[in-house]
């Protein structure tokens, strides 16, 4: 799956590439994918951002609403009122804040394992892999 075929903000040398992240560069590991991506060996370190968490949501929040839309709009206030209403607002933040992430870094496809805000490794599920592929472009020993 593409993301944002549009942006282009860095040089792809084989399947690593550095990412222009400057001064709001994040350090650790970024683990972006999508549900119906499978992604192993990932440390509990990582961030995990799936990129389709808000259409999911979204989806989540449209069930069951009938197909009349002035019920429709009464069962959705009702369930604004409720409180398990802010818990989903918050999720709703946290998942668009990921997508923001991924499109600032010109993420184009996932799985995309970002180390530092400076490598990436697109299309490797085993993310002990992709670090190991990172390590080694750093002139590191894995």
């Amino acid at each position: 799956m593409t993301f944002f075929p549009q942006l282009r903000p860095c040089a792809v040398l084989s399947s690593l590439c550095l990412l222009a992240w400057g001064q709001n560069a994040v350090a650790g590991i970024e683990v972006f994918t999508t549900a119906g991506e499978l992604v192993v060996n990932v440390p509990s370190s990582a961030a995990v951002i799936e990129l389709d968490a808000p259409a999911r949501l979204d989806a989540q929040l449209s069930e069951g609403l009938p197909a009349d839309p002035d019920g429709a709009k009464q069962v959705l206030e009702t369930r604004m009122s409720g409180p398990e209403w802010q818990q989903t607002l918050q999720d709703y933040g946290q998942f668009y804040q990921g997508v923001a992430r991924a499109w600032m870094l010109g993420i184009e496809k996932v799985p995309a394992v970002v180390v530092d805000s400076q490598y990436v490794v697109y299309g490797e599920p085993d993310i002990r892999r992709a670090l190991e592929e990172i390590e080694h472009a750093r002139g590191e020993q894995p």
